[in-house]
């Protein structure tokens, strides 16, 4: 990795290696929603899943996710 993040998407990404402190260095630089190490990118319904930059805007899944579907307002009687 060259050490910046350049690209305008950020849905997902795997790193993949042996050495496992120069991968959690890797990971630490990408802006995205998800990373996983030496595995595939998959979803789970007990996590947020969602991207950053233009892949997207907020989360799903995950009780993060479900704040994305509810509209929570304030209601004042006095």
């Amino acid at each position: 990795m060259s050490g910046t993040d350049d690209s305008r998407l950020g849905l997902g990404a795997s790193v993949w290696g042996e050495d496992r402190a120069r991968a959690e260095s890797v990971v630490r630089q990408l802006q995205v929603g998800c990373v996983f190490v030496n595995a595939l990118v998959r979803s789970d319904v007990r996590l947020p899943f969602g991207g950053t930059k233009q892949s997207g805007f907020g989360r799903e899944l995950a009780e993060h996710g479900i704040h994305e579907f509810v509209n929570i307002r304030t209601i004042w009687i006095d």
